[in-house]
């Protein structure tokens, strides 16, 4: 698999938001720039993945490149912001399909330099380190000689071994730069909450040993230690059997995989391939037919979009519980 080788800026004023879910209440967009640019937030400077960026104001044009970063621009209120938007990994949530059907999308996959440029951004926000390949002539440099900031979702260069806290500092972050500093602390608190609900729910639970399985044939692609995905399984009362591997993602033998002896397997669920093609491939192995997981066909589905640094992944913490713990998490 690729590593996902898939205007006005509405922040007038910070409302105080009286929120009771992770959502932004509908209608409730920022309308202009003006008030924003004078409000206390700027000019503000920030460091991302290395590059520091001062902003007198927030962007008024932008550009979104995967998924995950797409739904953090529509969580906080964002989409009029928007100019353009590319690469999926599968269905936006529900309740964004309203906003993100009104966001013009300028490639299926990545676009190329050329069809940002056309798009007339000052901003360009992207999910994986891929969306900045220089090779391809979309570099952070680059973007940058032609006027135009940019971001890059810091699990893509996170050194932390808190994901989740990284996960509250990249909405923090971008909540700042976009003059909604309350919309991003509002959805911080009610992730926190939500969060803690699940861990009580948990607490006296045995950890389950968890193999993930993006893809991969010869080898297993898999969630290694270092990214969200790992955090997640753990939230999930999980253990994740490659959690050495020091990475996000990466290769594991089938060999390890028979002799971590998994519990379950979380299939990821994304792209051409299907859940059922996945399973069919695991329980038609006769090298995995010991596997505890295999012998009870234990599996847990998760879209690709729950398990990397976005706003799903508090509820995507709960909807795995529930999975691998059906019975303490029917309450």
């Amino acid at each position: 698999m690729s590593r996902r080788t898939p205007a006005l800026i509405a922040a007038a004023v910070l409302l105080p938001l009286a929120l009771t879910a992770c959502s932004t209440p509908e209608g409730d967009e920022p309308t202009g720039n003006k008030a924003a640019a004078k409000s206390d937030g700027f000019p503000y400077t920030v460091t991302n993945c290395g590059v520091t960026t001062t902003y007198k104001a927030p962007p008024k044009r932008v550009v979104t490149m995967n998924q995950h970063v797409t739904e953090i621009m529509l969580e906080l209120g964002l989409t009029k912001s928007l100019v353009g938007t590319a690469y999926l990994d599968d269905k936006v949530l529900p309740k964004y399909a309203k906003d993100y059907a009104s966001v013009p999308v300028i490639a299926k996959e990545y676009p190329s330099y050329e069809q940002v440029l056309a798009t007339d951004p000052d901003f360009v926000y992207g999910g994986y380190s891929s969306a900045f390949t220089a090779g391809d002539g979309r570099g952070r440099e680059a973007f940058k000689k032609s006027g135009i900031e940019t971001r890059l979702n810091t699990e893509s260069c996170a050194k932390a071994d808190t994901p989740m806290e990284t996960l509250y500092e990249e909405i923090r972050e971008v909540g700042r730069t976009f003059g909604v500093t309350d919309r991003a602390e509002a959805w911080i608190k009610q992730a926190e909450a939500d969060n803690a609900a699940t861990a009580e729910k948990l607490k006296d639970l045995k950890a389950l040993p968890v193999f993930v399985y993006d893809s991969g044939d010869k080898t297993a692609f898999t969630a290694g230690g270092k990214g969200i995905g790992n955090e997640l399984i753990t939230r999930a009362g999980g253990t994740n059997i490659f959690a050495d591997l020091d990475k996000s993602f990466g290769d594991a033998s089938w060999e390890n995989v028979v002799a971590r002896k998994p519990e379950a397997i979380v299939i990821y669920d994304y792209g051409s391939t299907t859940v059922a093609q996945k399973k069919k491939r695991l329980l038609d192995d006769p090298a995995l037919a010991d596997v505890p997981a295999i012998k009870n066909k234990r599996f847990a589905v998760m879209p690709l979009s729950d398990a990397v640094l976005g706003v799903r992944v508090p509820a995507a913490v709960e909807k795995l519980a529930a999975q691998l713990h059906p019975a303490a998490t029917t309450s």
